[in-house]
């Protein structure tokens, strides 16, 4: 009988306590746009290439944490959606985004400026990424 009991009881602690404490989500997103202050077109092939990068070591290539790339659908505000894991994410350490628009190869536009980002437990607002010519 007293087996029992503790198994009984060990069984409703864990069923209690398993209930405190939330899963930790897979993935979040961030969203936002990107634009230019440039009165011009984009050709129908362009594409855009939006980064979230870890930028926190100055003398080694960033780390990639996500990617948005493909065809542009329109023109300028263009959308993107980010979704990284969060478990990736380091205390300490600075994220950026930036972004880029392609054409056959050819760079048109790109983020000349770093949009450091925080990444933490808070929703994060919708983003806005000013992108400049390349010249």
């Amino acid at each position: 009988m007293k087996k029992l009991t503790q198994g009984l009881l060990l069984t409703l602690l864990g069923s209690v306590l398993g209930g405190c404490a939330a899963p930790a989500p897979t993935s979040v997103s961030l969203d936002g746009e990107v634009f230019y202050l440039q009165r011009s077109a984009l050709p129908d092939n362009a594409t855009l290439t939006v980064n979230l990068q870890d930028v926190s070591l100055a003398d080694a290539p960033a780390v990639l944490l996500a990617r948005q790339s493909g065809p542009i659908k329109g023109q300028v505000p263009l959308a993107f959606h980010l979704e990284y894991d969060p478990a990736h994410v380091k205390p300490g350490h600075r994220y950026a985004l930036s972004a880029r628009i392609e054409v056959a190869g050819k760079l048109l536009f790109i983020t000349t400026e770093q949009h450091g980002i925080e990444l933490n437990d808070q929703p994060t607002p919708p983003l806005r990424l000013r992108l400049d010519p390349a010249n």
